[in-house]
């Protein structure tokens, strides 16, 4: 298990990621899956609603719609909710998990600054299950955030599993959302400017958004969705990101840098709402 003097505290973050919110055509076979395959808890749930997430603390928002569209893999929206686990251990036995019960992956990989596994629920909603390096690996000589991708270390990373899997850990969270846009240059001015991310990294056709020296909590890449337009709002898939703010004091800056770039703002209850350049909601909770 990853110690706290070698992990990241993401919570000391100015900004990190709260909850995620997909629009489903078919609620019961997308929950019953994140909770076979992620081993989340069911929450809450209503007739069209099912809320997800570990312990008391919700990740995972599920709206059901039957009459939605299926999503389009060309169109802007996700690429891939990230599920952080607290430990490399933790990710060996989630991998033993998936190997056992015959769990279709999409990919694995080493990202210096992670290990990471990439998987698909049944609407096509992208998912990664990863578990960060210490920071201490993340720069290179030059101060610098490296990412790169390289094979993944498997058999290491299986002989780190010191036990059976038994459902998504406490201290699991989302550790970072993966959007798919359509021009990089206008999500920096969206996630960089207005709300106010760092750039952490850049890859070819993508931009990495941390916050307080994490790699990032947000990405936005062109890979499939060059040139996209605003999501259909009849279309399944991404509905909302939330934001959480450690200090409730950053909301007005935001606000005011959302106001003169023409950002457009709603309100959920007493939460601001704004909606990126491709329709997708980010909810600013305090």
């Amino acid at each position: 298990m990853t110690t706290h003097a070698d992990a990241f505290d993401l919570a000391a973050a100015p900004l990190r990621i709260g909850r995620v919110r997909l629009r489903v055509r078919d609620l019961d076979s997308v929950a019953a899956f994140y909770r076979r395959v992620l081993g989340l808890d069911v929450l809450a749930s209503g007739p069209d609603r099912v809320t997800l997430g570990t312990g008391t603390t919700a990740l995972l928002d599920l709206a059901g719609d039957a009459r939605l569209k299926p999503r389009d893999p060309r169109d802007a929206g996700l690429f891939h909710t990230a599920f952080l686990l607290p430990g490399r251990s933790d990710l060996g036995r989630w991998l033993r998990f998936a190997i056992d019960s015959r769990i279709p992956l999409h990919g694995a990989s080493n990202h210096i600054v992670s290990e990471a596994i990439y998987l698909a629920d049944p609407e096509g909603n992208g998912i990664e299950i990863y578990a960060d390096r210490p920071p201490s690996a993340w720069r290179g000589s030059d101060g610098e955030i490296h990412m790169t991708t390289e094979a993944l270390d498997s058999q290491g990373l299986l002989a780190s599993a010191d036990g059976a899997w038994t459902g998504f850990p406490r201290g699991g969270t989302v550790g970072h959302v993966h959007l798919q846009v359509g021009d990089t240059a206008a999500a920096d001015r969206f996630y960089r400017d207005v709300l106010g991310f760092d750039i952490a990294s850049r890859y070819p056709g993508a931009s990495f958004f941390g916050s307080g020296g994490y790699h990032h909590q947000l990405a936005g890449n062109v890979w499939n969705s060059r040139r996209a337009g605003p999501r259909p709002d009849d279309a399944a898939g991404l509905d909302a990101v939330e934001i959480v703010l450690n200090d409730a004091t950053l909301r007005d800056p935001i606000l005011r840098r959302a106001e003169a770039a023409g950002v457009a703002l709603s309100m959920a209850g007493d939460v601001p709402v704004l909606r990126d350049p491709w329709g997708t909601r980010i909810a600013l909770s305090a």
